[in-house]
């Protein structure tokens, strides 16, 4: 095929890849009231499923701090259109993320042919291992990583006279971020796959600077948290085990490697 020829395949997978995204995104606006009290405020009421058990770890454990998002925050719009932007931005957030699958697939659909055989090989089971962690790492920030960062942030004060009645599209942009953030975290073996696959890094490369690796995840949790402790090393862990991860992938494809140059 003509670099034409290519750029023209590639257009149409995207295409069908934005055709996807806009398919879930427009289901995800039809729904509104599901999408919005059920999925995205949730994570701030009493009765969430996070919220409650950690209530119940509170009780148990005689540790209050524990018991998290017992006040119900107060949401306000300020602006005209805010309300229905806001209804736009976050169905096409759903949208990206219920087809990401699909668009993996379409993405990976125009670069499987340029492969080889023994490419091909290693690379079975890509498209079930990249959604599935895509779908892990939005569950954790979900369940985990927005509980905890709608606690601190929204019911951290200055004054007792400074009450917090929080703008839904600064409340929105908040939980967008994590989610995202949350399932582009938890990539990081796939993103390793690759560099180790083109030379870029290798599992020797990767002991040397583990404990570099260490400081940068604790930088990243840091920034994608609230300022707690506790939040930082929940989002943490998770991190440097995928980063562990990402090594024994890196010796299994060198040692594939070695084994294809020996024949």
């Amino acid at each position: 095929m003509s670099f034409l020829d290519h750029l023209e395949e590639l257009r149409w997978h995207l295409f069908r890849a934005f055709i996807s995204v806009f398919v879930f995104s427009v289901i995800a606006f039809v729904y509104k009231d599901v999408v919005f009290d059920y999925i995205i405020l949730a994570p701030s009421s009493p009765d969430f499923f996070t919220n409650q058990l950690l209530c119940q770890w509170a009780d148990f454990f005689d540790i209050k701090t524990l018991c998290i998002n017992q006040k119900i925050l107060s949401f306000q719009n300020t602006s005209m259109a805010g309300q229905f932007t806001t209804h736009i931005w976050v169905s096409f957030v759903l949208g990206i993320i219920l087809a990401f699958p699909y668009v993996f697939w379409e993405i990976w659909s125009f670069v499987k042919p340029a492969l080889r055989t023994n490419e091909l090989k290693y690379s079975r089971g890509i498209l079930f291992f990249t959604s599935s962690l895509f779908i892990i790492g939005v569950t954790f920030a979900y369940y985990i990583i927005l509980p905890l960062s709608i606690d601190f942030l929204g019911t951290y004060q200055v004054s007792q006279r400074v009450e917090n009645i929080i703008n839904i599209s600064s409340y929105i942009s908040t939980f967008s971020s994590i989610i995202l953030a949350g399932g582009m975290i938890f990539e990081l073996p796939i993103l390793i796959y690759f560099l180790s696959k083109i030379g870029l890094v290798t599992s020797d490369f990767l002991k040397k600077y583990r404990k570099h690796s260490i400081i940068i995840n604790l930088v990243i949790a840091a920034v994608i948290t609230p300022p707690d402790v506790v939040s930082q090393i929940l989002v943490a862990f998770p991190m440097i085990f995928l980063y562990e991860i990402g090594i024994i992938i890196a010796k299994r494809l060198e040692k594939a490697r070695r084994k294809e140059a020996l024949k």
